[in-house]
């Protein structure tokens, strides 16, 4: 009776976007009276520094490409994009290319939405340019389905005043010295807490806490299956409900995880987070620097960063969005667009050339981001990873909240996931 609930309330948000959704794009698309192939681009893109900073270079493809006019929407964060995308699915009205992570792939390729891109990605010029760790998340299958945009992972931010202020002269590797850490940065009065930790239910807090899950010997898929139900995610849930419980952590509001506002205002000595903060940290004038996450079993992080995927519409407007692809994945936008954000480039001329490495020893922090990719895990891409981050995130937020163990919750959260996959 529940899922059936769910399912009506479901249907019943999927057609109130409908009528929104058709409404932002062109119902007929292809080329107008002036020769000119009109696109949509959909994405997330934050913090607002970054949009800026992207805005600026979809104007300078526009203007060099006076036969494309490609029109950039932000629709919300991911988790709030997915109604949307699926509705615009259902209402034949996607947009031409959505900037989204790559665990989306095999839902959108059991619709049909999108176009593969292997004969395209095969036949181009800057194939090679490509960093070839991206290669796993454009892939499903035999056949690619997206390209990456840009990529990173997540590290420890702290802030070296409040570090000096209490004492810490020694950044801490493991796991034990991190909780040490966090209790000695705490104050008594709680206007100060060790570490901010991202809860919700969203994909943000689940790309947060994998690499501890991972870090830990866990695993959320075994032998292509969903299983959650093993020690090390529990292990790893434990470690933040203890954080929580000894009052050295305070929990981001609600799948609000990558905001800075308190770690900024240095109401949190530590967050974790990533390179694409860089603008947004400049611009506050704070200090901060970055080490790596500490070591639970193992060192572990997760390659992070969106994809781009172009939706079956016509022909002119695939073709469009195609070379808009290229260039993305070009020297040029890859060049400006971690120089400017801290995104880590997944073009190899990029990383390699004189400029970016003398932007690394400007922007020292990089390099933890860099040496991490060594250790990265690729999020699962099989068709039924919404449902498994879905639940795997309220297993996390459960267990953060003191509503469950972390056995129960991850028990609770893997019979959802069998009632909703079939098993």
């Amino acid at each position: 009776m529940r899922i059936k609930q769910n399912f009506l309330v479901f249907l019943s948000v999927l057609f109130l976007f409908i009528p929104l959704l058709t409404g932002c794009q062109n119902p007929t698309g292809g080329t107008s009276a002036d020769g000119v192939t009109k696109i949509t681009f959909w994405h997330g893109i934050n913090p607002p520094e970054n949009r800026e900073i992207f805005n600026q270079l979809l104007n300078q493809f526009n203007e060099n490409n006076p036969d494309i006019e490609v029109e950039s929407l932000y629709v919300g964060q991911p988790d709030e994009q997915l109604p949307k995308i699926i509705a615009s699915v259902v209402g034949n009205q996607p947009p031409d290319i959505l900037w989204y992570v790559p665990q989306l792939t095999g839902k959108l390729v059991d619709l049909g939405a999108i176009k593969p891109l292997t004969q395209w990605f095969d036949s181009l010029t800057i194939k090679n340019e490509i960093e070839p760790a991206m290669v796993a998340t454009m892939s499903l299958g035999d056949e690619i389905w997206s390209v990456p945009f840009a990529t990173n992972n997540t590290a420890m931010f702290y802030r070296p005043s409040l570090f000096e202020e209490a004492g810490i002269d020694e950044l801490p590797s493991s796991w034990d010295e991190f909780v040490e850490v966090a209790g000695r940065l705490t104050k008594d009065d709680n206007s100060q807490h060790g570490m901010l930790l991202s809860s919700g239910k969203g994909e943000f807090t689940v790309f947060v806490w994998l690499p501890f899950i991972y870090g830990a010997d866990g695993f959320i898929v075994e032998n292509d299956q969903p299983n959650l139900v093993n020690e090390g995610a529990q292990r790893a849930l434990s470690l933040g409900a203890d954080l929580v419980n000894s009052n050295y952590a305070v929990l981001s509001a609600p799948d609000r995880g990558y905001e800075l506002d308190d770690f900024i205002s240095g109401r949190v000595a530590m967050q974790i987070t990533g390179p694409w903060t860089l603008a947004q940290l400049k611009q506050s004038a704070i200090d901060y620097g970055v080490f790596p996450l500490p070591i639970v079993d193992k060192p572990a992080t997760v390659l992070g960063g969106e994809n781009l995927f172009v939706f079956k519409t016509n022909p002119e407007r695939e073709e469009a969005s195609l070379r808009f692809l290229e260039y993305i994945l070009g020297e040029e936008f890859q060049r400006q667009w971690a120089l400017q954000t801290g995104y880590l480039p997944i073009n190899r001329l990029v990383k390699d050339s004189a400029e970016y490495q003398s932007f690394v020893a400007e922007n020292p922090v990089l390099e933890v981001f860099l040496s991490q990719m060594d250790n990265a895990y690729t999020r699962p891409i099989i068709a039924d990873y919404p449902t498994i981050s879905e639940n795997l995130g309220r297993a996390i937020e459960s267990t953060l909240l003191g509503q469950k163990s972390a056995a129960d919750a991850l028990e609770e959260s893997q019979k959802r996931i069998n009632l909703s996959i079939g098993n």
